[in-house]
């Protein structure tokens, strides 16, 4: 993937795109693969890098959602273990099985745990059998677990994956199908004709060049965006999402060795805790606290890390302390308005098509993606009138991304594993080249993981990689400066807060 060529076929192509999706994240990505899958003439932008919001900042889970069974959602939850079997079909590289244990320290969890769980292994066969565990098979499997107290647990298994990496998968997926998708460029306002969206207007955010992209149908994939976008559209468009705020911390794995992950039901405020190994570390989560303010860079609060230390210190025999926290992160998950709290609200999406033609795709979850995608672009070739294919997304083999893995030089080197200059150097020119990467950031938290690894450890590699990109780019060393300083700051936010 080239940025140059991308921008020059947005820029110069007359004849209307077929589908134009505006949205760079998870669903939006679906949906470009699953226009361009079916023959369309596809085009995708993306104010940002790709997955640069709540795509990339997930529990970096495929899963169906066990909590959801507690409130019944029983087809929401069959529906997203099929979607996590057909994303192990179609990036088997990207997605693994994790074994789960929810520890029991009260009578009768073993046997209430297990008659849930045992419904979550009915409703996906291939998982594997859920099991009752004794004492000694959960410290056998979780040996840093806090033992005092501990009756047993229930074994169950779900789906791992790397969320910027699989982004970035569909992202090269759509463009050798023949989409052409760009980062960094925004959409200020819709074009119409005859009252009906036609296109977009847009900026490419490098240069600061405008442009017009026609389009036959405007699909809306922004997750915490969309209401912005629909208001481009009917100033007065009432909402449909709220965000709620996913929070996590990151630990050395020595908290908690081994493959298995720890899943605690309900912590004091009734969500549900992970604690997950993940690329040689551990990663302690939980989602779902209300978010007022929409930003593009979210950080967990001073109370969303306490919270975290403190519910991880209840379960592990080794207390973690902020001194330990390797990273933090947060991510905005776009969730179907509602009243309540943000933890009751469903994670269903819908698609809803304005007055004007633009067609809108709102909620869900990563696990979801492909089929919110599927629906989304039926109904655009709907609005357009296009004769199209069915989807055939559903066992689309997604193209190979070589980012991230054992054989990334930057990671390695903030898990702390030694890694010459001139491999960490030639991983950056090769994301600048054909990776799409256009800054530090994009390098060292998207193309890499190391910021949400380590974050010290990456704000060290920043002067480095800054230069190699200025080289790469045609810029100059003002400009490495100023995204040195520029990351820099951005990595203080993936620090716990003072």
């Amino acid at each position: 993937m080239k940025r140059d060529i991308m921008i020059a076929r947005l820029r110069e192509e007359r004849t209307p795109w077929d589908v134009l999706v505006v949205g760079g994240g998870a669903t939006g990505l679906g949906c470009a693969v699953d226009a361009a899958s079916r023959g369309l003439r596809t085009a995708l932008v993306e104010r940002g890098d790709f997955a640069q919001g709540t795509s990339s900042r997930s529990t970096k889970l495929a899963h169906g959602g066990v909590r959801y069974l507690r409130a019944g959602q029983f087809a929401l939850v069959a529906q997203s273990l099929r979607e996590r079997e057909r994303l192990g079909v179609n990036a088997p590289e990207l997605v693994r099985r994790v074994p789960f244990i929810v520890p029991a320290y009260r009578r009768h969890e073993r046997a209430w745990y297990g008659a849930g769980l045992a419904l979550y292994g009915v409703l996906a066969p291939s998982s594997g059998a859920t099991r009752i565990l004794s004492r000694d098979d959960v410290i056998a499997r979780l040996p840093a677990l806090r033992r005092r107290g501990l009756r047993g647990g229930v074994l169950y298994h779900d789906g791992q994956f790397d969320d910027a990496r699989l982004a970035l998968a569909l992202a090269r997926t759509a463009a050798s199908l023949g989409a052409a998708v760009a980062n960094y460029v925004r959409v200020g306002g819709l074009l119409k004709t005859s009252s009906r969206v036609s296109g977009v207007a847009a900026t490419d955010l490098e240069t600061g060049d405008t442009m017009e992209i026609p389009a036959r149908v405007v699909i809306n994939a922004t997750g915490t965006g969309v209401d912005a976008v629909r208001r481009l559209d009917e100033a007065g468009a009432a909402t449909m999402v709220r965000a709620s705020r996913g929070a996590h911390i990151v630990l050395d794995t020595r908290f908690s060795p081994g493959d298995s992950a720890a899943m605690i039901p309900r912590t004091d405020d009734g969500r549900v805790l992970f604690m997950i190994p993940w690329r040689g570390r551990l990663l302690v989560g939980t989602t779902d606290t209300a978010a007022p303010d929409v930003t593009d860079d979210p950080a967990p609060t001073r109370d969303d890390v306490s919270f975290l230390i403190e519910h991880a210190a209840r379960y592990l025999d080794t207390a973690p302390t902020v001194a330990d926290i390797r990273s933090t992160f947060a991510g905005l998950r776009p969730l179907l308005a509602g009243s309540g709290r943000t933890s009751s609200l469903r994670r269903d999406h819908r698609v809803v098509v304005g007055r004007s033609g633009l067609v809108t795709i709102a909620g869900g979850k990563w696990t979801t993606f492909r089929l919110m995608a599927e629906h989304a672009v039926d109904h655009a070739c709907e609005v357009a009138a296009i004769t199209a294919p069915p989807s055939r997304t559903a066992r689309l083999s997604l193209e190979a991304t070589q980012y991230g893995g054992a054989n990334d030089p930057v990671e390695a080197h903030a898990l702390g594993r030694a890694d010459g200059d001139e491999a960490i150097a030639a991983f950056t020119r090769d994301a600048a080249r054909s990776g799409m990467a256009r800054t530090v950031q994009d390098v060292l938290a998207r193309r890499s993981r190391a910021l949400f690894l380590d974050a010290r450890a990456a704000r060290a590699l920043a002067p480095a990689v800054a230069r190699i990109l200025a080289d790469e780019l045609g810029r100059d060393q003002d400009w490495a400066a100023a995204q040195t300083k520029e990351f820099v700051e951005t990595g203080a936010r993936y620090l716990p807060p003072a």
